[in-house]
């Protein structure tokens, strides 16, 4: 008889089995990260790789820009390009921690699908380029992310499984519900990847003066294209995009590695102080004298 796929109480409680409480604990399955926690937490500042993220239970809201999603149990969150994020587990306790599953996807063979799925069959590819979006969790994903978690307690057979694995998964979302959104994020021809390259360099060189000719060339852009098509891909300037990746930076080094405000500001690349102070405390809310190290949740960049 044909086994049945799993239904999101069985991964949930499978995924449960493997995880703890202490926040993100990224497994030895390359690219894979569990979350638990148990409680509703602050506001959460990091840098999203591309990444497909599954809640098994509870609640999470997460802002880029002036966008707002929220993404709760029986949901995917999909992110398809290099995204400073702010995220808030708002749905967890003790009884029903906040359970998720993140998969980091592989944006060279997700291109590269994308382009055969729509020459071989005609997959719908959409015209948006938006490159953080939710959508159900498909019965077919749900299947996949189970055969990829239980590589956790075979780790004899990642090196013969894995790859495979990763390709079934970008396929079930090029082909399930978050199929057209996806399509047109990641398709050559499209404007977001275009501007992976200069995404790419300005995550590299964060802490250096932002040259816009160098990134809009990068891109394959004039000035005024790139900066247009930057915003409206990640909802943030460049100059936006660059001042949060050094800040969600500066606070790394405060808060685990011990660093003063004055070195925190010069090693993200800030020539003033006290602009790097009236920056932090915008975004944060609280003064860089006054960062604590969290009591709860591990550094962590996925949601």
């Amino acid at each position: 008889m044909e086994a049945r796929p799993p239904s999101l109480k069985q991964l949930h409680a499978f995924a449960r089995e493997r995880a703890d409480t202490d926040g993100a604990i990224r497994t030895a399955v390359p690219g894979l990260t569990l979350m638990c926690i148990e409680k509703t937490g602050e506001r959460v500042q990091a840098n999203y790789r591309p990444l497909v993220c599954l809640v098994l239970q509870g609640a999470k809201h997460l802002t880029v820009g002036r966008q707002e999603i929220d993404c709760s149990q029986g949901e995917a969150l999909v992110i398809c390009a290099d995204l400073p994020v702010t995220g808030q587990v708002v749905k967890a306790s003790v009884d029903q921690p906040y359970l998720a599953l993140a998969v980091e996807l592989d944006m060279a063979i997700l291109s590269e699908q994308a382009e055969r799925l729509t020459a071989r069959s005609g997959a719908v590819t959409g015209t948006a380029t938006r490159t953080i979006f939710t959508r159900p969790t498909s019965v077919d994903l749900m299947d996949c992310a189970r055969r990829l978690l239980q590589l956790v307690e075979q780790p004899e057979a990642v090196e013969f499984l894995h790859q495979g694995l990763i390709r079934e998964l970008q396929y079930r979302l090029l082909t399930g519900p978050s199929a057209p959104l996806l399509h047109a994020s990641v398709l050559a021809q499209s404007t977001a990847s275009r501007l992976t390259p200069a995404i790419a360099l300005l995550r590299e060189r964060f802490r250096e003066s932002l040259e816009i000719e160098r990134l809009a060339s990068a891109a394959s852009m004039s000035r005024a294209a790139f900066h247009r098509h930057f915003k409206a891909l990640t909802a943030l300037t460049p100059v936006q995009y660059q001042k949060r990746l050094r800040l969600i930076e500066a606070r790394r080094l405060l808060r685990h590695e011990a660093a003063s405000a004055t070195q925190a500001a010069y090693a993200v690349g800030y020539e003033s102080v006290s602009q790097f102070t009236r920056d932090y405390s915008g975004l944060f809310g609280v003064t860089p004298g006054k960062e604590r190290p969290p009591s709860l949740l591990r550094p962590s960049h996925t949601p």
